[in-house]
């Protein structure tokens, strides 16, 4: 497993980043499948001295990323909260997905390319004109919609595209204001 450990408008001490390498190695045991693991520690600068450390944490397990992130006073207890919301994360992806869905993420993994690039921001020139300020480039997989609204979940995001395996399209799934959720299927015009 790769780890990551960056720090954001902070300098990181050595103990820290021990710290985090101590916390977030074990992440391992929990999910021997585990490729990547990212921490992003920021400080926030504003008036309010409560939660001035933000954690953030990105784990990429054979193509599905598993994110949290917490925020704190002091940074120990901001990674301590950060890790316990990706052991929770990690232990429900195991359930619903994991565990369950080895046969069907073999099949998936057969279909799909074996060279994937990574998710990149791309951030465009600044225009008068543009209306679109940030691009970001990420990988679509062909998975099912109960997947999507796993994947969904644990990135924490109220979207989600990806290559439907029913029909070989690609589709939105989203979060309803009711809480439900809602699938758009485009149409070619």
């Amino acid at each position: 497993m790769e780890l990551d450990i960056r720090g954001k408008k902070l300098q990181l001490s050595e103990a820290v980043e021990a710290y985090v390498t101590k916390k977030m190695g074990k992440l391992g045991h929990l999910l021997p499948s585990i490729v990547e693991t990212k921490v992003e520690i920021s400080k926030e600068n504003g008036r309010s001295p409560t939660n001035r450390y933000v954690v953030q944490v990105t784990v990429k397990s054979n193509g599905t990323l598993i994110r949290a992130e917490e925020r704190e006073t002091d940074v120990y207890a901001a990674i301590d909260a950060a890790d316990d919301v990706i052991r929770k994360q990690i232990e429900r992806f195991k359930g619903k997905f994991y565990l369950k869905g080895r046969r069907a993420a073999r099949q998936r993994k057969a279909l799909e390319s074996p060279a994937e690039p990574a998710a990149e921001d791309v951030v465009k020139e600044e225009r008068a004109s543009d209306i679109v300020v940030k691009a970001k480039r990420f990988p679509v997989k062909l998975m099912t919609v109960e997947e999507a609204s796993v994947q969904m979940e644990l990135l924490g995001h109220d979207f989600f595209i990806f290559l439907n395996a029913d029909n070989n399209s690609f589709n939105v799934l989203y979060r309803r204001k009711d809480g439900n959720y809602g699938l758009i299927e485009p149409e070619v015009a």
